[in-house]
Order: structure tokens, then C-alpha cells, then sequence
């Protein structure tokens, strides 16, 4: 199936300059935000300590509830919604000070009592109660970033090894990009960074990585049998040529996304969302970030010569 009629040139590379701004302005944001939030938002299974995944029959501000836990003698670290405003579902966390391992199970009784008599909390339920120490946390922060750091590296060795350096470098280049404006986007909204961000954002690099490696293994053939045509002119060629693929595989993933995200509950929101922002931000890197290295890597090389 062609969207894209054969032929078509998008001058592609003519919108560097602009798209070169944005990806500076989106990656300044996404850095002051995580300044401002001080890092990421860690979830328990990196800062240890207890999570209480809980479901209310009616909306309250995350104020409310932090203040009605605190009046009962536990104040929680933080409380933060889980899915849309309508599920009324919140994720309440408390330091490993607070509360011990071998005081969970008494802490839970007390807090379905909490549930219960509590007018603003009456009809709600306990989801879900997570304990992790605060050594594994600590732990799991370190193998997280080594985890991502080295899918990284994984790749580009891969890519130079399949294509040479230069497209090495702009893949590398695309899944910072990717990884820096999506952790950015996460931070924004507030969202937890837990192990399952962790796994959403390697799937993105993975995605990411692949759309580029189909343009850059198409600029690769047409260099081939390119004779006279500039380097610059391959690649604009070659991604248009792989545009219609593009397009097509975007659309495939957000059909997939788009409703696991409204649809799919809680548990997932965070997990989607994160998918979401990658998959448009990886699209876009493919096109306007790996491929524009490659030129300005080669352009600085032949300078240099």
C-alpha cells in the first residue's frame, strides 16, 4: 500500500534548520522540568519503601487525601492519580520510616478501617499494596539507567557495524533525543517513573532504532547507484522514498495505542503514555534528527580533510 505517490520530494532537509530548533526547545524544556521536579518522579521500586494503590467512589483533589491520611497519623510522601480524572483511582506512597516490612499488614487493616469510616473515602478499596526496601530501590535505579545505557551502546555497535560510523552516531544522536524529550514529557505529567516506564522507553529505543536502520539501509542502496547525485540529495531521496512505510507504520501503532490508552485502566496508563510520546518522538527523529547527522558528520569530516 502507497500513501505517498512514487516520485514525491519533500525537501525534507530544507526543514532542518526549523526542526533543529524545536528539537532544541523541546529538549530544554524537558531538561528544566526534570530540574524543577528534581529528577525523576522514582517510584517505590527504586526509593523503597510502601505503595498503596487505592480506588474511591468519588473524585477528590490529591490534597484531600494526603491531608485526611496525615490526620490519621500517616502522612504519606506522595499522592498521585492513576489513569483519568474518572477513575478515581490514586497511588499513595509511604516512606520504608514510616512504615516497616513486618508493619504492612497491620498498616493495610488499619487503613480499610481508614476506608471505611472516613465519609470521603466511604465505598472505596485497596487495589494493590507494594513493599520494596530501600537497598533493592537503590539498586534497581543502577541497573534501570545501566539497562538503557547499554541498549544504547548495543546499537551502536550494530550500526556501525552494519552501516559505518557516521549513521552509527545518528542513531545514537536520535535515541538521546528520544529518550531526553520523553523522560521530559513524563515529568511534565507527573507520572512516576517505575520499571514499567523503564521497559516503555527501551521499546521506544528499540522502535526508534528500527524505523531509522529502514531509511538509513535505503539512503545506503541509492549511494550505490547514485554516480554524480550529492550526498545531501541521497538522503533527502531516500526519505522520501521510505516515507509511505513511515506513515504506515505510525498509523499501525497508534491504532494499537490509542485505545490500550483511554481503554486499558490504570495499571497501563503510565506504561502507554510513555509509548505514545516515544512512538511520535521516534517518528520524528528518524526523519529529522538521524538522518541530518549523518550529513553534518560527513560535512565536518570532509571539512577537516
Amino acid at each position: 500500500m502507497e500513501l505517498i505517490k512514487p516520485g514525491t520530494r519533500i525537501d525534507f532537509l530544507g526543514m532542518m534548520k526549523r526542526a533543529s530548533f524545536l528539537s532544541i526547545a523541546l529538549i530544554v524544556i524537558a531538561i528544566v522540568s526534570l530540574i524543577y521536579h528534581k529528577g525523576p518522579d522514582w517510584g517505590v521500586e527504586f526509593t523503597g519503601g510502601t505503595e498503596i494503590h487505592i480506588k474511591l467512589q468519588k473524585d477528590l483533589e490529591l490534597s484531600q487525601v494526603k491531608k485526611i491520611l496525615e490526620s490519621t497519623g500517616y502522612a504519606p510522601e506522595a499522592v498521585q492519580r492513576l489513569g483519568l480524572t474518572g477513575d478515581n483511582e490514586y497511588l499513595i506512597r509511604f516512606s520504608p520510616e514510616l512504615i516497616k516490612f513486618d508493619q504492612i499488614q497491620g498498616f493495610q487493616n488499619e487503613l480499610e478501617g481508614i476506608i471505611k469510616d472516613n465519609p470521603e473515602f466511604k465505598g472505596g478499596s485497596i487495589l494493590r499494596v507494594d513493599y520494596i526496601g530501600p537497598r533493592v530501590g537503590s539498586e534497581l535505579i543502577t541497573k534501570a539507567i545501566i539497562s538503557i545505557l547499554l541498549g544504547c551502546v548495543g546499537i551502536l555497535i550494530y550500526v556501525m557495524i552494519r552501516f559505518e560510523f557516521s549513521f552509527a552516531m545518528g542513531a545514537v544522536i536520535a535515541l538521546v533525543h528520544d529518550t531526553i524529550i520523553t523522560l521530559g514529557a513524563i515529568s511534565i505529567m507527573d507520572k512516576e517513573f517505575s520499571l514499567a516506564i523503564v521497559a516503555a522507553l527501551l521499546t521506544v529505543i528499540g522502535y526508534s532504532v528500527n524505523d531509522t536502520i529502514v531509511i538509513f539501509d535505503r539512503i545506503r542502496e541509492n549511494l550505490k547507484k547514485s554516480g554524480k547525485t550529492s550526498f545531501r540529495e541521497v538522503v533527502n531521496e531516500g526519505l522520501n522514498q521510505t516515507l509511505s512505510r513511515t506513515i504506515l507504520t505510525s498509523i499501525t501503532v497508534f491504532l494499537v495505542l490509542i485505545p490500550l490508552f483511554i481503554l486499558g485502566g490504570s495499571v497501563i496508563h503510565d506504561f502507554t503514555f510513555t509509548l505514545i510520546v516515544g512512538a511520535i518522538v521516534g517518528t520524528y527523529s528518524s526523519v529529522f534528527v538521524a538522518s541530518p547527522f549523518v550529513i553534518f558528520w560527513r560535512n565536518r569530516k570532509d571539512s577537516v580533510t
